[in-house]
């Protein structure tokens, strides 16, 4: 079942993608955290969760790092997003890696592969 989400959560999830995006650049300092792009928000039906799925530049032992330093700023993210958007209640944030741009990568080669041939 697909479900639709309503303009209010879309404009929210655009809001928490903007506002982290920010503080990941701007706020965070922890040496752990490498290059971040934040490329989507899923906020839960009834606001409550937020995952929050990320591209990270370099290799495996880089992106473990990352996601360490990211674990440890949940709640410093969290108190930030609760000033910044003035919710009842801030959702909780779950960060993911976006895979699809290293799935896009695999299949472009094998493609130029298959050309090859």
């Amino acid at each position: 079942m697909v479900r639709v989400k309503s303009i209010r959560v879309q404009r929210l999830e655009e809001t928490i993608k903007e506002e982290l995006s920010q503080l990941l650049h701007q706020k965070i300092k922890d040496p752990r955290i490498g290059f971040v792009t934040i490329t989507d928000v899923d906020l839960s039906p009834d606001l409550r969760r937020a995952v929050i799925f990320i591209t990270i530049m370099g290799d495996d032992e880089e992106k473990e790092k990352t996601m360490a330093g990211l674990k440890s700023a949940l709640g410093f993210l969290r108190g930030e997003l609760d000033q910044r958007l003035k919710l009842k209640c801030s959702p909780a944030l779950e960060f993911n890696l976006d895979r699809s741009i290293d799935k896009g990568l695999r299949i472009a080669s094998l493609l130029k592969e298959i050309d090859r041939e």
